[in-house]
């Protein structure tokens, strides 16, 4: 069964609800409507003590009073778009400035800060009896300055392995540009446990997008090798931390150019290890890129259970399309026309070993 339960209220004064999925593996998750968001993640360590693996908040209220994503569904466009701005067929499209003089994922009042409507299921799957929550969102025609009224779906599906399956669905009445990805922040010793830095990150990528000094692309892709993005072979985040820390990402913030057989295939694009517990995280995606980011400014949250999210106190592994792409010809398109839609899978796998 997927079990519901109050999570707070919202600052518009919404009630907020919370969902809960159980696995044959012992592998949980909860979710909220506000934000379509990932709240826990929980799985076993290589002693079988549970852990929740995802940093966030143990009411609406933490999210609502902070500003670093956690665990949500980020929209219309995840990552940056330059100068708040894009052209699109001819048209000149102004959207809110929010990061450093660019639109940050999809602006001040984005998919994470919405009430989706949440609709429960339980299915039958491959590994078993499946269950999960399906959100969904209208998005108006100029929304955040986006052009096109945007039915929004965000399917999550967990199955009896541990696998943890987002689905991505949209349509538009208007040409638009879409981007959803979802910003867990993962620390697979435990959330507030402390640093990430002694987790192996194998990335598959072969190379990645170059950045200006706000984090914009340059348009370039440039090669991994002999860098401190090079995680072809399993490294640990701490280990080249120290290269990074003087450049505008303050560690890693990057976006990676992920090496796949076919475009829109689910593939593996990461896998992240800790040892001290012995959890290890499969990232698989249809998506063509993933941004690393290392939690660089975090610090003075307070989490669930009251314990400190401290700065590289987890990653995200954001599979995404490219940032700034609606700026970016040469970069893989992000726009939605009427009559197409647009799917995207990720899929986060929980397990020991």
């Amino acid at each position: 069964m997927v079990k519901s339960f109050p999570f707070g209220k919202a600052a518009t004064g919404d009630a907020v609800t919370a969902f809960q999925l159980d696995s044959a593996c012992s592998v949980r998750v909860r979710l909220m409507d506000r934000g379509a968001t990932l709240v826990a993640f929980e799985g076993p360590d290589r002693g079988g003590d549970l852990g929740d693996v995802v940093l966030g908040f143990d009411s609406v209220e933490g999210y609502e009073s902070d500003g670093a994503y956690f665990g949500c569904t980020v929209g219309r466009y995840a990552n940056r778009i330059a100068g708040g701005r894009f052209t699109l067929d001819g048209q000149t499209h102004t959207l809110p400035k929010n990061n450093a003089g660019n639109t940050l994922h999809g602006g001040a009042e984005g998919f994470d800060r919405r009430l989706w409507r949440a609709a429960p299921f339980e299915q039958a799957g491959p590994a078993g009896p499946e269950r999960g929550v399906e959100f969904s969102l209208t998005s108006p025609d100029g929304d955040q300055g986006f052009p096109g009224r945007l039915e929004v779906v965000v399917r999550y599906t967990l199955d009896d392995a541990g696998a943890l399956r987002i689905e991505y669905r949209a349509t538009t009445d208007k040409p638009t540009h879409v981007n959803l990805t979802n910003h867990a922040y993962f620390n697979l010793t435990g959330a507030g446990s402390g640093s990430v830095s002694d987790h192996l990150l194998t990335l598959y990528a072969n190379e990645y997008t170059p950045t200006d000094a706000t984090l914009i692309p340059t348009g370039e892709a440039a090669t991994v090798a002999g860098t401190p993005l090079d995680f072809r072979r399993a490294a640990t985040l701490g280990s080249r931390l120290g290269e990074l820390q003087a450049t505008p990402a303050a560690g890693y913030d990057h976006n990676f150019i992920l090496a796949k057989n076919r475009p829109g295939e689910l593939s593996v694009a990461a896998e992240l290890a800790c040892p001290a517990s012995g959890r290890r995280l499969t990232v698989r995606t249809t998506q063509p890129g993933l941004q690393l980011y290392t939690g660089n400014h975090l610090g003075g949250q307070r989490g669930k259970g009251g314990l400190p999210y401290d700065s590289r106190g987890g990653c995200c592994l954001e599979t995404q399309h490219f940032p700034d792409s609606p700026n970016q010809a040469q970069f893989p398109s992000t726009i939605l026309r009427p009559g197409d839609v647009y799917r995207e899978v990720c899929e986060y796998s929980l397990a020991v070993g």
